[in-house]
């Protein structure tokens, strides 16, 4: 949805700070459920709204929203800039009560919740003269709130229910189970599932589609094991809309390192929304230039600082740069000027390649590893930047984890950067994103087939994944969870929310600890009741009229 878009006046979970008078006044001078929604126009806005806040979670400038949820201290990253101090390098004291991550999340996400629950409570505001109309915007509303109580039941459990806006002061609120959060979860993406257009249907890219309620109806059915449900509701999307992966290049493409392919071209900016692109199933949409337009902190978060190397061993500064207004900037547009907040695992980087170069995920377009000396200047233009050609350095540590490491290239948008170009773009693209890909839903499909017992059909969905980027097949003898785990990394790394998938699965601390190699704090302090993050304590002692329980272990 590239427009400018309305925010729907925000309220937080608990509103005793509000006073009666106040509440009692129908507001004037702010967008809420009581004036907004007046026609079906007034509904699209207060949608348009939702996309917004859902796109955050993806794009937002407040880069702690995207790149913790997708990697960061889980068993895919560690912070590469500050492993001793960065963010998730200790769990045991970040991930506490009164932790800012846990109260950034659980407040976002029921933000999110009570931006659809006002929508849906806004449709019923006037008579509609059509009906699939009306279907189509709460199947959006609906799919949103399930979205943001996914989140919230996979990292705190139970979480208070809420179907309609809070509209008055409340200190009662009380934790629903999980069965009925996800009882709701699946109530709305069905209704969604029914509801939604089509793939090609869809009144602008971006907007969500029958697909995407199949695909994280999926998802939600692995998490109550329900996984005969799981297997068919990913199902509907490999065969019932048209979807199917990209084996061959397609729309714009860069060559740029020798060994691009349809894996990297994927990751192209401007391909993403194609017709032709039939692997997309929800793209997150970016553009530059536009308020409210959105943007991608993709580089910033995930490559190495490569222009931080300083000296080539001559003498001369290692990396010139772009010409730009007559001056070298020190960066390359192709890479950007990343700050290494996620450098990958060894696991991740390395481990779960078993050197096979034949996999074009882990080709030198989609995995950068060489990086070169880039000044005329210096007598070694042009050649690896390798750490054995110095007699000394001044950290050794700086080298491996923020300087240099391998480069996910899918983050960045080489030679489209549109802001801040005297840096190369400043860590930021305008790429658009995929909340959303076919590959995915072959990998939740094998797991649906895993817990049914037939290895075999999960094998073959996870050949079906492998053999687009050319790996070697596997049989049924190798699948297991593990191997599912690793086929998500080396396929959906930076763009799965790792940790989510981890919880769902109870595998977040086991997986960490075994990983996580932070030089500094390998396994990153988690403790064993971790799987879980703690409710927020100031909504715990703001609660006066009811108990809110802590989480077991906080």
């Amino acid at each position: 949805m590239k427009m400018k878009y309305i925010l729907l006046g925000a309220l937080s979970l608990f509103l005793a700070s509000c006073s009666n008078k106040v509440l009692d006044e129908k507001p004037i001078d702010f967008v809420s459920g009581a004036n907004a929604f007046e026609s079906p126009s007034d509904v699209e806005m207060g949608v348009v709204g939702l996309y917004s806040l859902g796109r955050n979670w993806y794009s937002n400038v407040d880069e702690k929203y995207m790149f913790c949820y997708v990697a960061l201290g889980t068993d895919e990253a560690y912070y590469g800039e500050d492993p001793a101090g960065g963010t998730l390098c200790n769990w045991d004291t970040e991930i506490v009560p009164t932790g800012s991550l846990p109260q950034q999340y659980w407040t976002k996400a029921f933000d999110l919740v009570y931006q659809a629950n006002t929508v849906l409570q806004g449709i019923d505001n006037f008579v509609w003269t059509d009906a699939s109309q009306r279907a189509g915007y709460i199947a959006e509303a609906k799919f949103f709130r399930a979205f943001s109580y996914r989140i919230l039941v996979t990292m705190y459990g139970d979480v208070p229910l809420l179907t309609k806006p809070v509209s008055t002061p409340r200190t009662d609120f009380v934790r629903a189970s999980k069965d009925s959060v996800y009882s709701l979860i699946e109530e709305d993406l069905a209704y969604a599932a029914a509801n939604l257009p089509k793939r090609g249907s869809e009144a602008a890219a971006g907007r969500l589609t029958q697909g995407a309620a199949w695909h994280l109806l999926s998802d939600v059915y692995l998490a109550r094991q329900k996984y005969q449900e799981a297997a068919d509701a990913a199902s509907h999307v490999i065969n019932d809309y048209g979807y199917a992966l990209m084996t061959k290049r397609f729309g714009k493409q860069l060559n740029i390192f020798a060994s691009e392919n349809a894996f990297f071209d994927l990751f192209t900016m401007d391909n993403q929304n194609l017709s032709d692109n039939r692997e997309a199933i929800w793209v997150i949409q970016n553009e530059p230039n536009t308020t409210g337009g959105g943007q991608y902190s993709g580089e910033r978060a995930f490559g190495p600082a490569y222009y931080r190397v300083g000296n080539a061993p001559d003498g001369v500064k290692a990396i010139k740069g772009q010409l730009y207004n007559g001056t070298y900037t020190g960066y390359s547009d192709t890479l950007g000027r990343p700050v290494a907040w996620c450098r990958p695992t060894n696991y991740l980087a390395y481990n779960i390649w078993n050197g096979d170069w034949n996999d074009d995920r882990n080709a030198e377009a989609n995995i950068k590893r060489h990086f070169y000396f880039d000044n005329p200047a210096s007598s070694y233009n042009g050649k690896v930047i390798d750490w054995k050609l110095y007699s000394s350095r001044s950290s050794a540590l700086k080298d491996t984890t923020q300087y240099l490491f391998p480069y996910y290239m899918k983050v960045a948008a080489p030679l489209n950067h549109y802001t801040d170009l005297g840096r190369s773009g400043g860590g930021y693209n305008h790429k658009d994103l995929y909340a959303m890909r076919l590959a995915e839903t072959y990998l939740l499909r094998a797991e649906a087939y895993l817990g049914l017992g037939d290895a075999g059909k999960a094998a073959d969905d996870i050949n079906v994944v492998r053999s687009r980027s050319h790996a070697a097949t596997i049989s049924a003898g190798d699948v297991t969870i593990d191997f599912i785990l690793d086929e998500r990394a080396r396929e959906l790394y930076a763009e799965e929310w790792r940790m989510l998938t981890l919880m769902r699965l109870k595998k977040l601390v086991e997986r960490v600890r075994k990983y996580n190699n932070d030089p500094s704090n390998p396994g990153v302090g988690i403790l064993d009741h971790q799987n879980l993050f703690p409710i927020p304590q100031s909504d715990i002692d703001l609660n006066t009229g009811a108990v809110l329980t802590q989480n077991e272990g906080y």
